[in-house]
């Protein structure tokens, strides 16, 4: 007897994740009906593969099973927060709060205060942080200048984006360029 499964994931930030993961359960024998960073469906036969082993693919690969609505909640904020840096054309017209109150049709008050209760850190600071590291990607490939990165990021100025890349980095924008190998973060 076959059993749908909907499990919500901590730790899975990326499309890497998204591949990953997809190999793992595809060697094991278990069927992704659905999986998107965040979340994965799962179509499984319980008497060839408990779940026990679906559980040991996902803590071997450090994805956290998650339960709690809050915490899947979360998840998904961050989920829309990378998409909206990384994923899409980033419209600096739109204001992260306005697309987030859209996305979840929640205030964003409450949106940012369970943000803040579940993570070690403030939305403000994790939408800043994926903005850097997205900044710091665009500045490694080198095709635009720093305006157009800050236009692109949603900065007003390039000297604003600056000051918040040194900010969270510790570094100028002028010293990340000269040593760019500098490893970059992880988003999580």
């Amino acid at each position: 007897m076959l059993k749908e499964r909907i499990i919500h994931l901590k730790n899975m930030t990326c499309r890497c994740c998204v591949l990953l993961l997809r190999k793992e359960f595809t060697i094991e024998g278990i069927e992704i009906l659905d999986i998107d960073i965040g979340f994965v469906r799962l179509l499984y036969d319980p008497r060839k593969v408990p779940w026990r082993v679906i559980k040991g693919i996902l803590d071997q690969l450090g994805f956290e099973i998650l339960e709690n609505k809050e915490k899947v909640l979360v998840e998904q904020i961050k989920k829309a927060v990378i998409d909206l840096v990384y994923n899409t054309t980033y419209n600096a017209m739109v204001r992260n709060s306005d697309y987030l109150v859209e996305r979840f049709n929640k205030s964003y008050p409450y949106l940012s205060s369970l943000f803040s209760r579940h993570e070690n850190t403030t939305l403000e600071k994790f939408t800043i942080e994926c903005k850097i590291e997205k900044a710091k990607e665009l500045i490694s490939y080198g095709e635009f200048t720093l305006s157009e990165i800050a236009y692109m990021m949603g900065y007003s100025s390039a000297q604003y984006l600056s000051t918040q890349f040194k900010a969270v980095t510790g570094i100028s924008v002028t010293e990340y360029k000269v040593n760019h190998f500098e490893k970059r973060g992880l988003i999580e």
